[in-house]
C-alpha cells in the first residue's frame, strides 16, 4: 500500500447522508483518511495546508489554496464539473487532479424519464383532484380535465452528448419511442449529424441539458431561445443552473409560452438568496434540490471510483485524471 498520506475529505456530507454509505475502500485506499461532514469556504486553506490527498465536491480550490499546500499531490473530485478547481495552478505545482465521468448515469437517466412522465402525464394534476374529492363527486368512471399525450413519436433535444445525454437518448428511443436530435451547442465542434441549437429548438417536444457551463453555454437558453420554443414543449435541466436564465422560463411558464419544465439546478445552490423559479405560483414547473444524480447506489459507486483512482495513483498510474 505505500506509506499513509494525510488525506482529508472536506465535504464528504455531500456524498453520504445519515452514514448511508460504506466508506471501507476509501479507508483502504487511504488509511487514517479524515472524513469531514463539511468545510466552510474560508477553512479550506488551513485545513489542506499538509495534506497530500484532497478530496471534495463542490468547495473551491484556487491557486493560493495550492500554494499554501506543498505536501499536497492529488486533488479528487467527487463529481464530473472541474470548474471549482483551478487546473491550471495544479498542473504549474505538479498536483494531480481526478474527476468521475461514468457513475451516476442510470440515476440521471431514471430521474430525467421520471420528470418527463411527470409533466406528461399530469400525474401531480390529477393526484390534486382525487385529494381534492373531485373524482368522488364525478359524474363518470374517470376524470379528463388534464390532456394526456403521448411521447411516442415525439421529438426529444440532446444538448450535451456526452455519457449522460447518450444514456438519456437510448432510454427515451428504447422505453418511450422518442426520436432523438442532438444538438451542436456554441462553442462545440462541428459534427455530422448535428443540428444547430437555434434550429433544434423550435422542432422539439422536450429539451433536455447535459452540458457543461462554460463560457459559451452561461445563459445558452436565454428570452430569445426560449421564445423560439413550442408553446408545449418541456425544458429539463439537470446540468448546470446557469445554463438557463431563471427569469425569463419563470416568466414564460406564467404566460403559458412553454409547455412545462423540471430544474433540478439553479444558478446558485444552495438559493440562499432566491431565484425566479422559487417563487411561487409558477404552473408546469418542478424544481428538485439538485438531486437527479443522487441515487444511493451512485453516490456509492462514487466512493469506490475514488478509491480506485487513489489506488491506481499510488501505482503510478492516470486513472479518472484530468491534471
Amino acid at each position: 500500500a505505500g506509506p499513509r498520506l494525510r488525506a482529508v475529505f472536506l465535504d464528504y456530507g455531500t456524498v453520504s447522508c445519515n452514514d448511508d454509505l460504506d466508506p471501507a475502500p476509501l479507508r483502504r485506499a487511504l488509511p487514517g483518511i479524515e472524513l469531514r461532514q463539511q468545510t466552510a469556504q474560508d477553512e479550506v486553506d488551513r485545513m489542506v495546508a499538509d495534506a497530500e490527498v484532497v478530496m471534495l465536491n463542490k468547495l473551491r480550490i484556487t491557486r493560493e489554496t495550492i500554494a499554501g499546500a506543498p505536501a499536497l499531490k492529488l486533488i479528487l473530485l467527487s463529481a464530473t464539473g472541474t470548474n471549482n478547481v483551478d487546473l491550471a495552478a495544479a498542473r504549474d505545482h505538479g498536483v494531480g487532479v481526478c474527476n468521475l465521468r461514468d457513475y451516476c448515469t442510470a440515476s440521471v437517466t431514471q430521474h430525467v424519464l421520471g420528470v418527463m412522465l411527470l409533466l406528461t402525464q399530469k400525474l401531480r394534476e390529477y393526484d390534486a383532484l382525487v385529494r381534492a374529492g373531485a373524482w368522488q363527486r364525478g359524474e363518470q368512471f374517470c376524470l379528463l380535465d388534464h390532456p394526456i399525450r403521448e411521447l411516442r413519436g415525439r421529438k426529444l433535444g440532446i444538448v450535451g452528448y456526452g455519457v449522460l445525454g447518450q444514456a438519456v437518448a437510448r432510454a427515451a428511443e428504447a422505453a418511450l419511442g422518442m426520436d432523438v436530435l442532438i444538438a451542436r451547442r456554441p462553442g462545440g465542434a462541428a459534427v455530422p449529424g448535428r443540428v444547430e441549437l437555434d434550429d433544434l429548438l423550435p422542432r422539439v417536444d422536450v429539451l433536455s441539458l447535459h452540458c457543461p457551463l462554460t463560457p459559451d453555454t452561461l445563459g445558452l437558453l436565454d428570452a430569445r431561445r426560449i421564445a423560439s420554443m413550442r408553446r408545449d414543449a418541456l425544458l429539463i435541466n439537470t446540468a448546470r443552473g446557469a445554463l438557463v436564465d431563471s427569469a425569463a422560463l419563470a416568466a414564460a411558464l406564467r404566460a403559458g409560452r412553454l409547455g412545462g419544465a423540471a430544474i433540478d439546478v439553479l444558478p446558485q445552490e444552495p438559493p440562499v438568496d432566491g431565484d425566479p423559479l422559487l417563487e411561487p405560483g409558477i404552473p408546469n414547473l418542478i424544481v428538485t434540490p439538485h438531486v437527479a444524480w443522487a441515487a444511493r447506489d451512485a453516490r456509492q459507486r462514487c466512493l469506490d471510483e475514488m478509491a480506485l483512482h487513489v489506488e491506481d495513483y499510488r501505482r503510478g498510474g492516470r486513472r479518472g485524471r484530468v491534471v
